[in-house]
């Protein structure tokens, strides 16, 4: 098939995107001529957060039931260097533990080299290279950083936990350009990269387990148009990108070795007014498991999930704000109650893992520049964005549960 051996190209091709990348960013830097630094060039930030998780059913976030969980800490600093007016240099380092996901590791978030070769009133043009924040949705860009999200979580049917690092960012280069004419303005990003896999979240989320080999990520390509209408009151943006995935079986690995290829398109909304933050989105995810995957059964072989959501903001005051939201995902739009797959899993894994509905309430508070409090309590049916490593006997999971959370954050 032409998509296997796109996936077999790309395999050899992505190790060398990755070193030409990195060999670009540091290449860039060491050929600048020395200069003294402008202090107010630089800028480093930071932020820590610490949530509380309590559920009646189920696990979030750590073992939430019974007397809740505080397994949900970050800490990031991120920095950037504007080494002239064209060029930036930026990243942040962020160490993250939330439940059993993650490692307990300070891993490189995003950290890359920014050149706009064109800028004038009208419009921009750019390249980033290294690794780079992949532009997914509207939310993507900023879910890191707890201050930007519009929850304590994220809607899960297009922001999953258990597959952040894939998600955020990859390694390789992007352009990307802006067009301003009257009160619109037109964006664009295109990225060719390879995702990052190196996480075993990331296979146990695609993969259903941590089997014994390895899953790695070969070249893919990520875009996004934007439209912003009146300085962002009307926002409108479509993004879609191919990622690519090899798995490699280990010794004595019977999953047999194959290429998988993930295809999201996002489609997304947002309305602002000085009181009300309107967001949907909308998302189709395609799946494409290689033949030589042998234990993903035929029929599972090709799928395609739907996942959509509706969300409202409302600011009380300058330090006030609440939040409504109801969020629906289908693992297999051809399957939405999830009966056909609890089927071919004998009754290991129940109907209900492949499908969720959550209604959300929740409230901000922000009782000074650096601080911020938000609480929510979420209704849900089904448990289709529940992480695994919180919950492996997935027979023994509840189709109906509730989450409540509290974060509190802090920046500088």
């Amino acid at each position: 098939m032409k998509t296997y051996d796109y996936c077999r190209y790309s395999k050899l091709a992505g190790p060398y995107l990755r070193v030409l990348t990195y060999s670009l960013a540091i290449g860039v830097c060491v050929a600048l001529p020395a200069w003294a630094i402008d202090a107010k060039s630089i800028q480093v930030h930071g932020f820590a957060s610490q949530a509380y998780t309590l559920t009646n059913k189920n696990n979030f976030f750590g073992e939430s039931t019974g007397n809740g969980s505080f397994e949900a800490t970050e800490f990031g600093v991120n920095a950037s260097w504007r080494m002239f007016p064209q060029l930036q240099l930026s990243g942040q380092l962020l160490w993250r533990k939330v439940g059993n996901i993650g490692d307990d590791k300070i891993q490189l978030d995003y950290g890359l080299v920014d050149y706009r070769f064109f800028s004038n009133e009208q419009h921009h043009h750019g390249v980033r290279l290294g690794r780079i924040k992949n532009p997914l949705g509207l939310y993507n860009d900023t879910r890191d950083v707890a201050f930007t999200r519009p929850g304590v979580i994220l809607p899960q049917s297009i922001y999953f936990e258990r597959t952040r690092d894939l998600a955020l960012s990859s390694d390789g280069g992007e352009m990307y350009g802006e067009l301003r004419f009257a009160a619109n303005t037109l964006g664009w990003e295109l990225m060719v990269a390879q995702p990052r896999t190196n996480d075993v979240d990331t296979e146990i989320a695609l993969l259903g387990a941590d089997r014994l080999g390895d899953l790695g990520g070969d070249t893919s390509v990520i875009g996004r148009l934007t439209y912003d209408h009146s300085g962002g009151r009307v926002r409108l943006a479509i993004s879609s990108a191919r990622l690519n995935l090899e798995y490699q079986p280990g010794l004595g690995d019977p999953s047999g070795a194959g290429a998988i290829r993930f295809t999201p398109t996002i489609l997304s909304a947002q309305f602002n007014s000085e009181r009300w933050t309107i967001t949907s989105e909308y998302a189709r995810r395609n799946f494409l498991f290689g033949d030589q995957i042998a234990y993903v059964p035929p029929i599972l072989k090709t799928i395609t999930g739907e996942s959509y959501y509706l969300q409202s903001e409302y600011r009380l005051t300058e330090k006030w704000e609440l939040m409504a939201r109801y969020d629906v995902a289908y693992q297999n739009v051809d399957d939405e109650t999830g009966q056909k797959f609890a089927a071919l899993a004998a009754g290991a894994i129940p109907a209900h893992s492949q499908f969720s509905k959550d209604w959300t309430v929740g409230v901000r508070w922000n009782p000074s520049p650096v601080w911020m409090v938000r609480a929510e309590q979420h209704w849900i049916n089904g448990t289709a964005w529940l992480p695994f490593q919180d919950n492996p006997d997935r027979s023994k999971t509840s189709q109906n549960w509730r989450l409540f959370t509290v974060l509190v954050s802090y920046r500088f």
